[in-house]
């Protein structure tokens, strides 16, 4: 925020006499409600706060009237609707107190609450009201005690801040930074801004003539340019300290000018002659003009040496560029945060800008309401935890999402406390809990669209593949059922299964029952097959008698010995050990010793899917 701070007669003053009376008649509204001294109004405070931002009258009045004391009064029949939506807005972002020392020490539940408050706006004039509530609340804070300040300082740069910023609010983002930096770390603080202080003269006097003697050269040449010096923020200057690991006197950005010209070539010739008369250092050179950021950002950066051996970092754009990363294009939003950004967002931030642009475009201040985010809602679990969810969502898209096994198990939910239909759906800032049972048994019919029990892919495909499966593993256990009937029917042994595989050309004995069960492979078809195997048997030329034969192992599963099995590696179970079968999906039974860790810990489902085996020698 500037270093002057507007008052009330700067609000008057900068309005018509028609909307002065508006805003006087806000003011007498509030200072008219029961006073209470442990919590005072804001809201004047919180005006002066977005007057240097440029915004609209309904922007001002809001900010006044967003009140918690005001409940019953008519702001739509004495202010119009846009001022009464936008203070409802705005006792709605208010209202979001999620923000605990739980969620800040994770960095995606953060992005999530930001992305939620943003998601909440319907008006991103009410964001801007809240911002400036925020600033207003942090100058006040020096009254409250320490835990206080602490959570509000750190709630401030984990949400506001990074949301300024993400809207391109520098003066918003600056003056949070600095005030939440001030409470935090009060020591940290203070000898940043007592080292500015101490050099503050000497700066002004080294960047006042640098400035001089390029204006006298740019004069020369005939380049009008508008050069001053660049401020920096005590948190920014902190953080670099940090990054860079290097003290205060070792920055080479303390001393700042920016250059505005009228074209691009000029930025260029403007570049030449700084690099002329000054010696320059070259690592610290970029050319962000022929090389935007991804965010569009430009401007030419240098950094130079005075003859007194100070370094000036010198930052040449046209008016055009300046105003581009001045008003936020999320310039400092993706090139600070690393973060990508989405056409929703780029119409977003654009449409911010003309509106702090454009005090006269009416039409722009009423119909602009926010597209940030609009397709997501993020829900709360009884923990606490935030949950990013497709807008749309019911409780069970909710469940899913918090685990596959979870959606699988649920049969009811309740939201803020009350049992919802499994339809319902779901609204931002809403604390979901998920009624579950024992059993695993998704609903078939949740996956039908006509239904709506799901809106979310992921849960939808999460459906699809358990009941795609119960699928298989019935028609499996039919296709099993057939061909250990047609086995038993002709008399035939084991040996016959790898060429009936072979016959029908497929890769294993599951696929082999599953296109049985399905009919895919007929009963007459799998019947014809057999009897050609059992008058043709395939010889095995030159076989010789194992000496080893008496050791061989005869494998009986549910009294059949022609199924596949495998001996699993977990526990190498012999033949004298009691064994047990469990049913996999593709590999078909593995035999584990009976006290096998894996089969003890088989969960009740699991359990189901294991079978009587016994071994002898052959």
């Amino acid at each position: 925020m500037p270093t002057y701070l507007p008052t009330k007669k700067d609000l008057f003053s900068r309005f018509s006499a028609t909307e002065s009376v508006l805003i006087h008649q806000a003011i007498s509204v509030v200072e008219n409600l029961p006073n209470d001294d442990t919590k005072r109004p804001l809201g004047l405070d919180v005006a002066l706060n977005l007057l240097p931002l440029n915004v609209d009258l309904e922007t001002i009045l809001a900010a006044i009237l967003s009140d918690w004391r005001l409940n019953n009064y008519p702001i739509k029949t004495e202010f119009g609707s846009i001022v009464a939506s936008l203070v409802a807005n705005v006792k709605e972002l208010n209202g979001l107190n999620i923000y605990s020392e739980s969620i800040a020490t994770k960095a995606a539940q953060v992005e999530i609450l930001r992305r939620m408050l943003l998601s909440t706006a319907d008006d991103i004039r009410a964001i801007l009201i809240k911002l400036a509530y925020r600033l207003a609340r942090l100058k006040k804070i020096p009254q409250e005690n320490e835990d206080i300040r602490h959570f509000i300082s750190q709630e401030t740069l984990d949400l506001y801040s990074p949301i300024a910023n993400r809207l391109g609010i520098g003066q918003l983002k600056w003056a949070l930074e600095d005030y939440a930096f001030r409470y935090l770390e009060p020591s940290h603080y203070l000898s940043v801004a007592k080292a500015l202080e101490n050099k503050r003269i000497n700066r002004e006097d080294c960047i006042a003539g640098f400035i001089t003697q390029l204006q006298e050269k740019l004069k020369l040449v005939g380049i009008k340019a508008e050069i001053k010096g660049r401020p920096k923020h005590i948190y920014s200057i902190w953080q670099k300290m940090q990054r860079k690991q290097l003290p205060i006197e070792e920055l080479y950005d303390l001393l700042a000018v920016r250059v505005m010209v009228n074209e691009t070539a000029q930025c260029y010739e403007v570049l030449g002659l700084v690099h002329q008369h000054w010696t320059s250092i070259p690592k610290e050179f970029d050319d962000y003009i022929a090389n935007p950021k991804n965010n569009g950002y430009q401007s030419l950066h240098t950094v130079i040496l005075t003859e007194d051996a100070n370094r000036i970092e010198v930052q040449i754009r046209t008016k055009h560029m300046h105003d581009f990363a001045e008003l936020g294009v999320a310039a400092h939003w993706r090139y600070k945060e690393g973060s990508n950004q989405d056409i929703a967002t780029e119409k977003s931030i654009a449409a911010l800008r003309q509106l702090l642009e454009e005090t006269e475009n009416d039409s722009l201040l009423k119909n602009f309401r926010t597209e940030l985010f609009c397709d997501r809602v993020y829900i709360l679990t009884p923990a606490g935890e935030l949950i990013d969810l497709v807008k749309g969502a019911t409780p069970l898209d909710f469940a899913y999402a918090i685990h596959t096994n979870i959606g699988h198990r649920c049969r009811g939910a309740k939201v803020n406390g009350r049992i919802v239909p499994l339809t319902y759906i779901l609204q931002t800032g809403e604390q979901v809990e998920i009624l579950t049972n024992h059993d695993i048994a998704p609903n078939p019919n949740w996956i039908d669209p006509n239904l709506a029990y799901l809106k979310s892919p992921s849960a939808i495909q999460k459906v699809r593949v358990w009941v795609n499966q119960q699928s298989k593993d019935k028609h499996s256990l039919i296709g099993q059922q057939t061909l250990d009937k047609e086995v038993k029917r002709l008399g035939l042994n084991k040996s016959y299964l790898s060429r009936l595989l072979q016959r029908f050309k497929l890769k294993g004995v599951d696929k082999l029952c599953i296109a049985l069960g399905r009919k895919e492979i007929s009963d007459k078809q799998l019947s014809l097959a057999l009897q050609e195997l059992k008058k043709h048997p395939k010889k095995v030329a030159g076989k010789k008698k194992s000496s080893t034969k008496a050791h061989s192992v005869e494998i009986t599963v549910a009294g059949y010995d022609n199924i596949l099995t495998h001996f699993a590696h977990c526990c190498n179970p012999k033949q004298d050990d009691n064994v047990i079968g469990f049913v996999t999906h593709g590999h078909g039974i593995a035999i584990h010793k009976l006290d096998c860790t894996h089969i003890r810990e088989l969960s009740e489902e699991q359990k189901k899917q294991l079978v009587a085996v016994t071994l002898k020698e052959s």
